[in-house]
């Protein structure tokens, strides 16, 4: 077998142990390339005289890390995977898989079919495939439950969480840990093996405890999966797969796995998660940045703002081990922030994430200031102060002043103007908008936004930024409420007209939930605050359509003192200390009376008809916002969506959804909700109605467009 350094399968021959190393860089994937290699090894191995035992590891930072996914969308490699891994463990002498950082999916798979496995301490382990729409298609299904029994390895499959060494070694599918060097421990533990004797130990040669495989424990499970993952199939296939262990040999097992694989690969929910899972890692790529311009690195940052957003960022970028100034006009409100700040470190140690010392090197990172000059050395500023242009534009006056050439000056502004925010600066190449979502320092949404004269540089360093604090970064340009907060416009203005038309919150909410998103829109205003988006409203008065029950809903409720979560009452009431949504008849009855006197007729609505309302329109105005050319592409729009706005993953995002139910079904609703209630807010996006006389996907337009 050739080893020439480009091959990312090598055998080595040492004594009588072979080692199998794989060096497939970043994170040692399963690709296709690697399959070849890893036939070759176990032929030559086969051919060779005096091998007692071989050796499989990786090099790099970590064991496999599954599939790759890129092959999903091409012809079924099942049937390959079962071939290697039959041969792989069919081997006369024991085969040990040495694992450190992650073992997962095809990965892990991979191990199972070796006899034993090991693992260095800092490795961890699982079947995450039911969060991309599929099921463990590798043997997984059939292989963990001989391991682990049935109930562990579904437990295991339906969690789709790693675990630790320690938690993999309880459960039974690994041997040992092993210390020091894991190539050579590996071998050592090899030898040991043989020494003492021990063969092939193949998986699939055990039968699973029928104990494991009870009707009562699938019928539990099958609970678990349908209310952990709703309007899903996929943890519902992954049973069926398990269940097979019990009632069918091996072999046969194997084989109902790859249909059941196959089929949960050609499902909705899977091109949905996949396309999502590759669209948020496609929004750092910027068509038309010089190829010279080089992201400024980042040492350390500036937070103006001591308030909720601005302590969120502070702690994104504390927990990113960057040291950061926060800086506000007063010491109360600094002394203010950095309790809040506190607390939200209290509740990581509370809940088992985070060390007291842990919480003791973050909070060291984050020092408090009253004095802009305090900012001179870093790299980048986010101005985090309320919505009001005058005083965003005197800061990044007072920030130009101070800061060194080539820092980034960023506004984390919601709605106003980037560009004239910059317009107040000598340096509007180096500010960008940097727009957290609440919390920062939970919410991986990052809308960065450009205006014309925004440089290269700022827009590198930006998204390099974005990764440094975890964030996924999408790239807009300045327009009201850039991608997410203008297409929230449509969605949110039904909901609130149809609790004025007689539709309850609770009944609004239920069906947006069940739906898939995380949570129903005028829940979400009760949290966030009604007050919020009325002030917002009453300051962009003049952006809005002349149409007098205009989000009159969250008008009605905040002149009644109804300003959601922090009064004890919006939408729904609350008792003191617990976020819980009750009904409010009082709530109710302003409604009611809001649209007797706007002369709204009432009616009933279906949870269809909810949906459709609310989701049509901002679907609609995802695609003015592409056609526009404010977000680079349509997937940015999804990932938006889906990262920012608790929008369900297993749709894929509104636009991916929207060439899920047909763009003439689209088109077709909103001219049906035209008719009904007039023009105002229902036309179709000029890029909906050329594309079905087209007869034409959004993504077949948008990918001509990228060959363009």
């Amino acid at each position: 077998m050739s080893e020439k350094a480009a091959d990312p399968v090598t055998l080595n021959v040492e004594g009588d142990v072979a080692i199998i190393s794989v060096d497939n860089p970043p994170v040692n994937t399963v690709s296709a390339p690697v399959r070849e290699g890893l036939f070759a090894a176990v032929a030559d191995i086969r051919a060779q005289v005096g091998v007692a035992a071989v050796v499989l590891v990786c090099e790099g930072s970590t064991f496999f890390s599954g599939a790759d996914i890129a092959e999903f969308a091409g012809p079924p490699k099942e049937a390959e995977f079962r071939d290697l891994f039959r041969q792989l463990e069919q081997l006369p002498v024991p085969v040990v898989a040495g694992m450190h950082g992650v073992a997962m999916g095809g990965g892990l798979e991979m191990a199972l079919a070796c006899h034993y496995r090991v693992a260095a301490p800092d490795a961890r382990f699982g079947l995450p495939e039911v969060t991309l729409g599929v099921i463990p298609g590798a043997g997984g299904t059939q292989r963990m439950p001989r391991l682990i029994g049935a109930e562990k390895a579904l437990e295991l499959i339906l969690a789709a969480r790693p675990v630790d060494v320690a938690a993999a070694i309880q459960l039974g599918f690994i041997d040992a840990e092993v210390q020091g060097e894991l190539r050579a421990a590996t071998i050592a533990y090899a030898r040991a093996l043989v020494q003492g004797g021990a063969g092939p130990r193949r998986t699939s040669e055990r039968s699973v405890d029928p104990a494991t495989a009870t009707p009562a424990i699938f019928e539990r499970l099958t609970q678990q999966a349908r209310s952990q993952y709703p309007n899903r199939v996929a943890a519902l296939t992954a049973i069926k797969a398990v269940s097979a262990t019990a009632r069918l040999p091996f072999e046969q097992g194997l084989l109902y796995e790859t249909e059941l694989a196959n089929e949960s690969k050609a499902t909705i929910e899977s091109k949905a998660l996949v396309h999502i899972f590759f669209a948020e890692r496609g929004t750092r790529k910027v068509p038309g940045l010089p190829a010279d311009a080089k992201a400024h690195a980042i040492a350390s940052g500036g937070v103006v703002g001591a308030g909720t957003m601005g302590g969120g960022i502070a702690i994104s970028f504390a927990n990113a081990g960057l040291p950061v100034t926060v800086i506000d006009a007063s010491q109360e409100a600094l002394d203010r922030g950095f309790a809040v700040i506190g607390k939200t470190y209290d509740s990581m140690v509370k809940r088992g994430r985070l060390t007291a010392a842990d919480k003791g090197r973050r909070m060291a990172l984050i020092r408090g200031s009253l004095n802009y000059a305090d900012l001179r050395d870093a790299d980048v500023a986010i101005e985090a102060v309320y919505e009001n242009l005058d005083l965003k534009r005197q800061i990044f006056k007072d920030l130009d002043r101070v800061m060194k050439p080539g820092a980034v000056l960023a506004t984390n502004t919601s709605t106003l103007d980037v560009a004239e925010i910059a317009a107040a600066t000598q340096r509007p190449t180096d500010v960008v908008g940097l727009h957290f979502f609440s919390p920062a320092n939970v919410m991986p949404l990052l809308e960065v936004i450009r205006t014309d004269t925004t440089g290269p540089v700022a827009i590198r360093t930006a998204l390099d930024l974005a990764k440094t604090l975890r964030k996924t970064p999408v790239l807009a340009r300045v327009c009201y409420g850039f991608i997410g907060n203008r297409m929230m416009e449509g969605y949110a203005r039904e909901a609130q007209r149809m609790v004025l038309e007689g539709a309850t919150p609770r009944q609004v909410d239920d069906a947006l939930e069940a739906w898939g998103m995380a949570m129903g829109i005028l829940a979400v205003f009760d949290m966030a605050g009604v007050d919020v988006g009325v002030n917002v409203h009453r300051a962009n008065a003049d952006r809005y359509p002349p149409d007098p029950a205009y989000y009159q809903a969250d008008v009605a409720l905040h002149a009644a003192g109804r300003l959601g979560q922090k009064t004890g009452k919006g939408y729904y009431k609350y008792s003191p200390g617990d976020r819980t949504r009750h009904d409010d008849p009082e709530a109710i009855a302003i409604l009611r009376g809001t649209a007797q006197r706007l002369g709204i007729a009432q009616r009933t609505h279906s949870a269809a008809e909810i949906v459709e309302r609310c989701v049509y329109p901002l679907i609609n105005e995802g695609m003015r916002i592409v056609e526009e050319g404010v977000a680079l592409r349509a997937d940015d729009v999804d990932v938006v969506w889906c990262a920012g706005y608790g929008f369900p993953r297993y749709r894929g995002g509104p636009l991916f959804h929207a060439d899920t139910i047909g763009l003439k079904t689209l088109h077709d609703g909103i001219l049906k909700y035209r008719d009904m209630f007039g023009p105002m807010h229902w036309q179709p996006a000029p890029l909906l109605t050329r594309l079905v006389s087209e007869g034409r996907t959004l993504k077949q337009w948008d990918a001509a467009r990228d060959t363009q």
